[in-house]
């Protein structure tokens, strides 16, 4: 593959440059964001493809060197929940074929990288039309996520786009072996197309700033702090550590950062929680947080607490580390690969509040205990930077390109 090689990236429900901490906005959007500037960085050219979700949005921006965010229309204008997009997909694909044609080039893209099931069903038919390799990550796995919370329905459509991703990709990049293995149990996932390649951390950007520094820069009184990051929603379980910090005999404060409109109403449920176990003015909810300014507040905190259900990778939890913040995880999906227990911090096997409460109070009450963990978490997080991701993908890239020309499809 040459440097000017063009990579087409599908992520349909969600833009890559989105803030970070609404309802859809995640890890994934900080991943392709990263990788796709780590590749231009590279020399890859590589166009970002989402869909248009605010009608003034221009078509084409350049946010990195080499990297394009290209935003398609689909469906109605304006916002469309993730569940409601799936019908509109063929206006999406053809919205893409447009574009690609307009280049001038044949084929347009070398390869294409989907994000997520919808892309991945879109990918699969761009795919197909172009003659060219398709790698797929899932993110998150319906049939996973069904098993993870019992009280939660991913819908039939999605397993069965899932099932045929996965028998079609030509390779499917999963952030963990944990991952790996469900794919091929539930989904009978090939063992040759799957590769297994953790996501990335900005190791220049979460790193350790002086707790004071940062207590200072975010105006927080001093005392016990811990932290909570990520998407409201049920699977994330901050139900769950909120029944913890109940049962937590010893002052403490919890910064929730996270959430927009639409969470509202869990978010409601959340404090009325908060309120019935006596801790509502120990808890603080900041809403969404500017990407940049999160190592403050992992900086800030003495903990950071991941109680999710369910987690493909547990980039909050990799983030921290990087700061130097200790990590109290559920064991569950990747996280037990990030988080290594009693080394970086704790990871609780059970899915009840009592022992995340005793592993908190244990950090809360030994500052040199969270001191040596926080330094160990700091040189594990050094084994994610991007370069490392952008190495294996370009690698990866290079020997589908490679195949495809061999035994074109």
């Amino acid at each position: 593959m040459t440097e000017t090689a063009r990579i087409a990236v599908l992520s349909v429900h969600t833009s890559p440059m989105a803030s970070l901490g609404q309802r859809e906005t995640g890890g994934m959007n900080v991943y392709v964001r990263e990788l796709a500037r780590e590749l231009g960085r590279m020399g890859f050219q590589v166009d970002m493809f989402t869909r248009r979700s605010e009608p003034q949005a221009p078509s084409v921006v350049e946010p990195f060197p080499g990297v394009r965010l290209v935003q398609i229309d689909c469906g109605p204008a304006g916002y469309l929940e993730k569940e409601d997009i799936f019908p509109y997909l063929p206006q999406f694909v053809d919205g893409v074929e447009r574009f690609a044609a307009e280049q001038g080039v044949q084929p347009p893209y070398d390869l294409i990288h989907t994000h997520y099931w919808l892309s991945g069903s879109a990918g699969m038919e761009l795919a197909r039309r172009w003659s060219v390799p398709h790698v797929a990550m899932f993110h998150t796995l319906g049939e996973v996520k069904n098993r993870a919370r019992g009280t939660e329905r991913e819908p039939d459509q999605r397993i069965a786009v899932e099932r045929l991703i996965a028998r079609t990709a030509d390779r499917i990049v999963v952030a963990s072996t944990h991952e790996r293995n469900l794919l091929m149990r539930l989904y009978g996932a090939p063992d040759e197309k799957l590769i297994v390649e953790p996501l990335g951390v900005d190791l220049d950007l979460f790193q350790p700033t002086p707790k004071a520094t940062a207590r200072r820069a975010l105006g927080l009184a001093e005392g016990p702090i811990i932290l909570f990051v990520g998407r409201i929603e049920p699977l994330k379980g901050l139900d769950l550590l909120v029944e913890a910090l109940g049962e937590v005999d010893m002052p403490f404060t919890l910064l929730v950062v996270g959430g927009d409109d639409r969470a509202a109403p869990l978010l409601s449920q959340i404090r009325q929680q908060a309120e019935d176990y006596g801790i509502s003015s120990d808890v603080r909810f900041l809403g969404t947080v500017q990407h940049e300014r999160l190592p403050l507040y992992y900086s800030a905190a003495d903990i950071c607490v991941v109680p999710s259900y369910y987690e493909s990778f547990g980039l909050v939890a990799v983030e921290a580390m990087a700061c130097g913040t200790p990590v109290v995880a559920s064991r569950v999906g990747g996280l037990t690969s990030t988080v290594r227990d009693g080394v970086t911090g704790y990871l609780i096997p059970w899915r009840c509040p009592e022992p995340f409460a005793e592993r908190i109070e244990t950090l809360l009450a030994n500052e040199e205990l969270r001191h040596n963990l926080g330094a160990a978490a700091r040189r594990a997080a050094e084994e994610f930077a991007w370069e490392k991701v952008g190495t294996a993908m370009a690698a990866l890239y290079n020997s589908l390109t490679a195949e495809s020309v061999v035994a074109p499809a």
